[in-house]
């Protein structure tokens, strides 16, 4: 526990508080630990400002010199905090390079600074198609790599949501069932999802590896870009809806993956009324279907 202590005392009295403050510490030494700091000023009426910090003896030995320690201690913190704020500059200077960065394939359209999150910003216009691009530099370990599309429904029979994930069920180059559920299981990502909003529909990747990283941004955009779904109805079917026989005798049941994630959002109370207050907010617009 911290305690403070805030005091205007003349220095006759400041030195009579400081002698039964000390010999309090030296009473105490075998049951506590108590570091106390004390600053003063030399003008006038003196203010003092005690910090103590109490633990067990077990836990942070005492030591009959507590300021000498306490200095040390300051002493190695003034030179981390040195060679903190130099590391942070030298990333500071790495990070504003990132807004010079160009390509003869896009244009810079705009370059800012989030301050509130150390980062620096560039939006690119891709001049052949038009596709936006948005580099994000942060000092992180993470790389993150996003495709977000717009896909704004026109009713709520769940279009955009199956074609989020018939997407990831195979492409061009790679011709797996499931490349998902591998990417889950055999790469170092430490991020790997799709969403579906009611305005948009994106797929993200993240890793601390910069070669996982490349090679998951080469899955995900090979699948946005060119997925089997589109020359394979069963892809849809699967992920999607439809019927299934389990025995000739029994009633035909509907399955599919969406289909059965959304029985489970629609059991939801906290979906239902989320839902409903959203198209009460935005009767008019793709947020109400």
């Amino acid at each position: 526990r911290f305690l403070v202590v805030s005091a205007s005392i003349s220095k006759p009295t400041f030195q009579k508080s400081f002698s039964i403050v000390m010999r309090t510490i030296l009473l105490n030494s075998i049951k506590m630990s108590l570091w106390v700091a004390v600053v003063a000023s030399t003008r006038g009426r003196i203010s003092v400002a005690a910090f103590s910090h109490a633990t067990s003896a077990a836990a942070r030995p005492f030591s009959r010199q507590p300021f000498v320690n306490s200095l040390t201690r300051r002493q190695k913190s003034s030179a981390s905090s040195i060679l903190r704020s130099s590391t942070i500059s030298s990333t500071s200077v790495d990070l504003e390079k990132s807004l010079d960065v160009t390509h003869p394939a896009f244009e810079v359209i705009k370059k800012d600074v989030v301050e509130e999150y150390g980062a620096y910003c560039t939006l690119y216009r891709h001049k052949k198609s038009g596709a936006e691009l948005m580099s994000v530099a942060t000092d992180d370990d993470n790389k993150v790599f996003g495709i977000t599309f717009r896909t704004p429904p026109s009713d709520s029979t769940g279009v955009p949501h199956i074609l989020e994930h018939s997407v990831l069920c195979g492409s061009r180059k790679y011709k797996t069932k499931d490349p998902f559920v591998q990417l889950l299981q055999g790469s170092l990502q430490t991020f790997l999802n799709a969403f579906t909003y009611p305005d948009r529909t994106c797929y993200v990747v993240a890793s601390q590896n910069m070669k996982d990283f490349y090679n998951l941004v080469n899955v995900y955009t090979d699948a946005v870009y060119y997925p089997r779904a589109i020359k394979d109805p069963m892809v849809h079917a699967q992920e999607g809806w439809h019927l299934e026989l389990e025995e000739k005798e029994q009633p035909l049941t509907y399955k599919g993956v969406v289909y059965n994630e959304m029985k489970g959002v629609y059991s939801s109370s906290d979906s239902l009324l989320m839902r409903e207050s959203q198209r009460s907010i935005f009767p008019d617009n793709t947020y109400s279907v």
